[in-house]
């Protein structure tokens, strides 16, 4: 089976193939710009874009949206990290969470899959705390200033630990299982 990754990330492309291909699955990179509605919820994210995917008779693909959802900011910057990061980056999260004890956040990765005319929308989650400063060169984004187990920044872990505990590793294998309760792997 072949499926589209329909990202302008190659990285992304990558990552799925490497999860994937143990199940016979190949990745084919595709760039297909689509609109995506401005809304705070990852899934309706996704799905907006798989019907606008499918509306330009694109099928066997995979989208994903992710976000990072920190508790005293009450969710932000959730749906928007790239605007986030172009805006005030990692060093504005950290000037918004001056003096706040509740350093809780979330990361989440929502993936959409059509395979077959079978729609699969699953989402994986990583919990962590936003850290007091940014730690660590590997990874992007947010990766400097996000601890999963309040020790070290996902700037700090090798990729491999990082997929193995990461939203969007763990939506990756949420979708295995979804594939594979649907016979479809």
């Amino acid at each position: 089976m072949k499926l589209k990754v329909i990202t302008s990330n190659p990285g992304k492309v990558a990552e799925y193939q490497k999860e994937l291909s143990g199940y016979g699955i190949e990745m084919e990179h595709v760039r297909l710009p689509y609109d995506e509605v401005q809304t705070s919820d990852l899934e309706e994210v996704v799905n907006k874009g798989m019907d606008a995917i499918i509306a330009k008779g694109v099928r066997d693909f995979i989208i994903d949206d992710s976000g990072l959802f920190v508790d005293a900011l009450k969710g932000f910057p959730g749906v928007w990290p790239a605007y986030a990061q172009k805006t005030i980056g990692n060093p504005g999260i950290l000037r918004l969470m001056e003096g706040v004890a509740d350093r809780g956040a979330e990361f989440r990765c929502c993936i959409g899959c059509d395979v077959n005319g079978e729609r699969i929308v699953v989402t994986g989650r990583c919990r962590g705390v936003i850290t007091e400063s940014e730690q660590g060169e590997g990874g992007f984004g947010f990766d400097p200033v996000f601890s999963h187990d309040g020790v070290r920044t996902f700037a700090e872990i090798p990729m491999d630990e990082k997929n193995s505990v990461s939203h969007r590793g763990n939506a990756v294998r949420l979708l295995i299982d979804a594939l594979k309760s649907k016979g479809l792997i």
